[in-house]
C-alpha cells in the first residue's frame, strides 16, 4: 500500500485492487491539483480547497470514482470506508459547518483522514474510530485545530503514523497566509529536521512499533 501527497489535505492511496483520493481541491488554493486517477474519493466537506471532485478521473476498473461525503459505512474493491461525523469549528458547526472524519480500511491497515477537523476529539469520538495504523491530522490552525491540538489528538489515537496536513507552503495563494506551516508541530512533536519523503509505503507487518511522523513532499 503506498500514499503520496497531492498537497493541501489530498492523499492518494494506492492499494493492489484500488485506489482512494482524499479531499481533491481546486487550483484557486494557489496551484494546481495533479492528473490522477481513483476509484474512490472521500470529501470532508463542501468548500473548495477539499471537494473539487471532477477533478480525479476513474480507473480501468471503473469510469467515475465513487464518491463518499456522508457519514456512513461504504465497502468497494475491499477497500471498507466508515465516514464519521464531526464539526470544522469549536462552535459545534456554528463557523464553519460540519466535518467527515474518513477511516480507510485498506489490506489491513487502517487510515484516519481527520479533514478541516476544528475541535478535540472526545474519548468516544475516539473510540468510535476504532484502532487506527496511519493518522493524517491537519496541523495549521485558523481553520482547523493547530499543532498543539493535533498532538493531543495524535497521542489519543496512538497510531503507529502520523501524517500532518493542512499546513502553509510557499505554493499557497494568499488567502492561506493565516496557517502555519509545519514546522510548528514538528516541533511540538519532537521531530524537527524531518526530511519530506516523496511517498509512504507500508504493508499491515511493517508499520513501526513506535509512533512515527512522516512529512511528505
Amino acid at each position: 500500500m503506498d500514499i503520496t501527497f497531492l498537497g493541501h489535505s489530498s492523499f492518494k492511496i494506492r492499494g493492489k485492487n484500488g485506489i482512494v483520493v482524499c479531499d481533491p481541491f481546486s487550483s484557486k488554493i494557489g496551484f494546481p491539483f495533479p492528473k490522477v486517477s481513483a476509484d474512490i474519493v472521500t470529501i470532508s466537506h463542501h468548500h473548495f480547497d477539499h471537494f473539487a471532485v471532477d477533478q480525479v478521473s476513474g480507473t480501468a476498473r471503473i469510469d467515475k470514482p465513487y464518491v463518499i461525503d456522508a457519514p456512513g459505512e461504504y465497502e468497494l474493491l475491499d477497500i471498507a470506508v466508515s465516514v464519521h461525523p464531526s464539526f470544522h469549528d469549536a462552535e459545534n458547526g456554528a463557523l464553519r459547518g460540519k466535518n467527515n472524519i474518513s477511516v480507510i480500511r485498506i489490506e489491513g491497515i487502517a487510515i484516519a483522514h481527520l479533514g478541516d477537523l476544528g475541535h478535540i476529539l472526545s474519548d468516544s469520538d475516539i473510540n468510535s474510530l476504532g484502532a487506527i495504523d496511519i493518522l493524517m491530522v491537519p496541523v495549521g490552525g485558523e481553520y482547523t485545530i493547530g499543532s498543539k491540538q493535533a498532538v493531543e489528538i495524535a497521542e489519543a489515537i496512538e497510531p503507529s503514523v502520523i501524517i500532518p496536513m493542512h499546513y502553509r507552503t510557499d505554493k499557497h495563494s494568499s488567502e492561506f497566509a493565516l496557517l502555519a506551516t509545519v514546522d510548528g508541530f514538528l516541533k511540538e512533536m519532537g521531530k524537527t529536521g524531518i526530511v519530506p519523503a516523496e511517498k509512504l509505503s507500508l504493508t499491515a507487518g511493517s508499520l513501526p512499533a513506535e509512533m512515527e511522523v512522516v512529512v511528505l513532499k
